[in-house]
């Protein structure tokens, strides 16, 4: 046994990233997009053949972005594609279990997403603007996912994730994705934000 904790994990890709001190560097959109495309929704509790994927979650989340604010930039868009990028290595927790975890969990997370959003040429800390339609973004989707996925009906789903008042159209019907075609679609997509992105980050496509 190892003298010390092993606090590295090995990517697909061939990296060793540092879980408690994260190196943009050892940060690859093919691991994240990988890992995303296999972690679960609500804790695998959704109906459908295959479990919905936080990848697909997140491609939902850019959608609801764009659909609030019409007049998004490119890296408005990014940070919400990668909003939950962390949990391609530390999961999917859903929020009951989160407030027990408490703010060990927080912190780790946060270190991740700072490291991931450097690694592509985004600031380290998005505006609270960005973050606060990205949360608003979230709940849409968590409440059309809840409703439509995962056995609740509208005054539940209303109770705990708001009753939608956005004035967005919630006209969408979801299917859950087969992992490799949720990692495509969101690889694709990172791939079409990233082209349009700043030159500076130009040189940070995989």
């Amino acid at each position: 046994m190892p003298k010390t904790a092993r606090a590295w994990q090995r990517m697909l890709s061939g990296r060793r990233l540092d879980l408690l001190d994260p190196s943009p560097m050892d940060i690859e959109i093919d691991d994240i997009a990988h890992g995303l495309s296999r972690v679960a929704r609500w804790n695998g509790q959704t109906s459908g053949v295959w479990p919905f994927s936080v990848a697909q979650h997140s491609l939902l989340v850019e959608e609801f972005c764009q659909k609030l604010k019409p007049a998004l930039s490119v890296e408005e868009r990014l940070i919400a594609l990668l909003h939950d990028a962390p949990e391609y290595v530390v999961g999917d927790l859903i929020s009951p279990f989160k407030a027990v975890v408490g703010g060990d969990y927080k912190s780790l997370e946060d270190r991740l997403l700072s490291a991931t959003m450097i690694r592509f040429g985004l600031p380290a800390t998005p505006k609270k603007a960005a973050l606060n339609l990205v949360k608003r973004a979230d709940r849409l989707s968590a409440y059309v996912e809840a409703t439509q996925l995962a056995g609740f009906d509208e005054i539940e789903a209303a109770k705990f994730f708001g009753r939608p008042r956005d004035g967005v159209s919630l006209d969408v019907t979801l299917v859950a994705l087969q992992p490799d075609a949720a990692k495509a679609a969101y690889l694709t997509r990172f791939d079409e934000l990233l082209s349009s992105y700043a030159p500076s980050a130009a040189g940070k496509k995989r």
